[in-house]
């Protein structure tokens, strides 16, 4: 099915790793859209049922009804269904579900990272805290943007806990984000993209929350130009895809790129799967936090129910695949720590 030119709606805000990822995939796409930030939805907009951004307004076709729809992984695969061409989505299905896993790390697993150097580090706490409030009203008193940034200063440090970052946890967080930038720093010396040369949404996963660590929050930005220049300048790319000739590309890997991409897979394995396992153990024994080892250190965080809920989805696509297909992933993932994650 496609919608043509429909435009389609979305809010969000700038400083938002999610709302950035949601705005590449429609450039890339050439989908035609109306941003608005946060706070300027028309009125008679309806609240999605969850307080997060982006949110996408998908109008009923026979009823005119909007609905407010988050979760950028499943609004990816509904934009699918109704938009034609350049998809984002690998058409073979072992590569899908790398794809799918690629993509889940970054929203649930670099996020961390995201929220951890923003409102961990001072400086880059009195950055964010000055610029998020300008982005939403550049128009603001001098002093209502003190009271303002101080305001979010406050409410985003209380909130490092929910993402796991804390005194404990830093070091795992901190090291990963390092290991994240080189691996990914020298697959873009066999590969433009994750999984070929055009992207997949996994790219744009990963480049919603490098706009925030490599191109805004100082601390990490300056580790990842003394570390991984190309993933900087990748960054900066991504963010309009709109002139790529999708249809002379393809998602297919060199023998080179399938060295590199194993290297940010056995990063997936490395942390995110026995975080995964571990908060799904605790969820499912009621329990408010939990503690366990990643990467040899120490972790402890509160138990986060929305992710146990995505290794069941991980699960749920490997058990989709065919049997054919599911030896191709076995073959992609072996030797990376990521075989647990698929284990019923």
């Amino acid at each position: 099915m496609s919608n043509g030119e429909k435009l389609l709606e979305l809010k969000g805000a700038y400083g938002s790793p999610y709302t950035r990822k949601m705005l590449a995939v429609l450039r890339y796409r050439r989908i035609p859209y109306a941003f608005y930030y946060d706070h300027l939805v028309p009125k008679d907009y309806p609240e999605p049922k969850v307080g997060l951004i982006p949110v996408v307004y998908f109008v009923d076709d026979a009823t005119g009804e909007r609905e407010a729809a988050v979760d950028s992984t499943p609004i990816i695969r509904r934009i699918e269904a109704s938009y034609e061409g350049r998809s984002v989505i690998p058409d073979n299905a072992a590569m899908a579900f790398v794809n799918y896993l690629l993509e889940d790390f970054a929203d649930e697993w670099l996020t961390k990272a995201m929220f951890h150097y923003r409102w961990y580090y001072e400086a880059d706490i009195e950055k964010a805290g000055s610029i998020l409030p300008l982005w939403r009203n550049y128009g603001m008193s001098d002093a209502q943007h003190q009271e303002t940034a101080e305001f979010i200063r406050q409410r985003q440090i209380s909130r490092l806990y929910v993402v796991g970052s804390n005194d404990t946890t830093a070091a795992v967080i901190e090291d990963s984000y390092k290991r994240i930038l080189k691996a990914l720093d020298l697959h873009l010396q066999h590969s433009p993209f994750l999984l070929g040369d055009k992207p997949a949404s996994a790219d744009f996963g990963f480049f919603g929350q490098l706009t925030q660590l490599t191109g805004f929050d100082p601390t990490p930005m300056a580790i990842s130009l003394d570390m991984a220049p190309r993933v900087h300048a990748w960054v900066n790319v991504v963010e309009d895809l709109s002139g790529i000739d999708a249809e002379q590309r393809s998602f297919s890997l060199s023998v080179g790129a399938n060295d590199t991409i194993k290297a940010l897979l056995a990063e997936v394995g490395r942390v995110y799967a026995p975080f995964l396992i571990a908060n799904a153990k605790a969820v499912m024994a009621g329990k408010k936090s939990f503690a366990t080892a990643i990467d040899g250190q120490a972790w402890e965080q509160p138990t986060f129910p929305y992710q146990a809920r995505c290794l069941a989805w991980i699960r749920e696509e490997y058990g989709n695949l065919s049997v054919e297909d599911r030896t191709l992933v076995d073959t992609m993932l072996a030797d990376t720590g990521c075989e647990v994650l698929l284990a019923s």
